[in-house]
């Protein structure tokens, strides 16, 4: 990790562009360093992760993981894998779940972590709010379908559902994600990290 990526990523923990907006305060999750081979774009951490401070550490994580083929220690290389939200804090609980990423984060600050990390081979787009930010016209009018479109998307990108527990009837309504999708993405993730 480069002098200019650590100060980037102590400039972005230390945020607090939406204090008074995030119930449970400021707390941006968040990992990339500038050898990163494959950025993971997510939504926002959760409850668990706001309070470990570790992203994607908990079951959707473990999932990921999974998906991906990611041993943990590579995961969490900020070197080898940027875990980047749309929202970097916990924007807090709704009635549905959590409430959407706060909107201040992406525009703020991704076009500077980005820049930090000349070596990206591989972009994961996790989520529909990540899929709209950047797919544009590639974005469907649904997650499913964007997702289902994924040889659409450029060939350095994938869209991926969120792997939330709460995702499980998708997942069993979608077995082409499993029997399609994933040997792609293990394999082109693979790829990224050995290159």
């Amino acid at each position: 990790m480069t002098p200019i990526s650590l100060k980037l990523l102590d400039e972005i923990r230390g945020c607090t562009a939406c204090a008074d907006n995030l119930p449970h305060g400021p707390r941006p999750v968040l990992n990339f360093g500038s050898g990163a081979r494959v950025a993971i774009i997510g939504q926002a951490p959760g409850r668990r992760v706001h309070e470990s401070g570790v992203a994607w550490d908990d079951p959707s994580g473990e999932r990921l993981r999974d998906w991906t083929g990611i041993p943990s220690d590579a995961f969490y290389d900020g070197d080898r894998v940027a875990l980047i939200p749309m929202g970097f804090c916990y924007p807090g609980a709704g009635k549905g779940g959590d409430l959407p990423p706060r909107p201040e984060c992406a525009p703020l600050w991704h076009d500077r972590v980005f820049a930090s990390m000349p070596s990206i081979r591989l972009t994961l787009l996790v989520g529909a709010y990540a899929q709209a930010a950047y797919l544009g016209d590639i974005a469907r009018r649904t997650l499913t379908e964007t997702v289902q479109a994924w040889r659409e998307a450029p060939s350095d990108v994938i869209p991926l559902p969120h792997p939330s527990p709460r995702n499980n009837i998708w997942l069993k309504k979608n077995p082409w994600f499993a029997s399609d999708l994933l040997p792609h993405l293990r394999a082109a993730v693979a790829s990224a990290l050995a290159s």
